[in-house]
């Protein structure tokens, strides 16, 4: 296979994750929430892969003609906020005008985030809370927190999109990856296992994904206020 064919494949495996957004939103639309979770653990193991690889294989010169980086930030709008974001408002779990409150603020701050020149720091993390909220979804569909709770998680969340808080790319930051990297793929277990069991109140998965996320929120604040040792 040709270089070029390599860098094409990687831009097509990307475009898988529009499939996957769609099928996530026929699920939502039908409130399997189980099923739309699913998919969405899939497009989020894809976003996971196509990135390493796009680099491995240098797509921006293998295949220039496509912007795998524009594809990517649309499909991730779609997976990490647009089908979550709906999901949180037709769940029950936000009655009344809460739901409004929260599709709005998710919707509008993310895209206002996304299109942020800034949200990426020297060393490949984010500079706010990078809009994942997919991996916030599942955790509160597990949970089942009361309404209130979940309406300061998702405030709180969505103005630290726009505060100097560092958020570690679990693939992409080169400090402490060892751990984050085992993180991250323990997570999307945990994801996919709490979603397959209907997110059964008793599954330890929950726990799991609380772990977990609790790690991929902190680490790069916890890097902020530990300083890196010098080489």
């Amino acid at each position: 296979m040709t270089p070029s064919m390599r860098a094409l494949s990687v831009h097509l495996l990307t475009a898988t994750g529009a499939v996957f957004a769609m099928l996530a939103m026929l699920a939502a639309v039908e409130e399997k929430w189980s099923l739309m979770f699913l998919w969405l653990v899939v497009a989020f193991a894809v976003d996971g892969i196509d990135g390493p690889l796009a680099r491995k294989y240098d797509v921006k010169t293998n295949a220039p003609q496509f912007d795998g980086a524009l594809m990517d930030l649309i499909i991730d709008y779609l997976t990490y906020v647009f089908i979550p974001a709906y999901a949180l408002f037709k769940s029950g779990m936000l009655p009344g005008w809460t739901g409004w409150i929260t599709i709005i603020v998710v919707t509008f701050a993310s895209v206002v985030y996304f299109a942020d020149t800034r949200m990426k720091t020297k060393d490949n993390s984010f500079s706010g809370f990078p809009g994942c909220w997919n991996m916030v979804a599942i955790v509160l569909f597990g949970l089942q927190p009361g309404f209130w709770t979940i309406l300061l998680i998702v405030i709180t969340l969505a103005v630290a999109m726009f505060l100097p808080l560092k958020f570690i790319h679990p693939v992409r930051t080169e400090r402490w990856r060892k751990v984050s990297l085992p993180m991250i793929l323990a997570w999307t277990f945990f994801a996919g296992w709490a979603a397959w069991v209907d997110f059964h109140p008793a599954s330890w998965a929950h726990w799991g994904l609380v772990a977990t996320s609790v790690y991929l929120l902190g680490a790069g604040i916890a890097q902020q206020l530990i300083p890196a040792r010098s080489a």
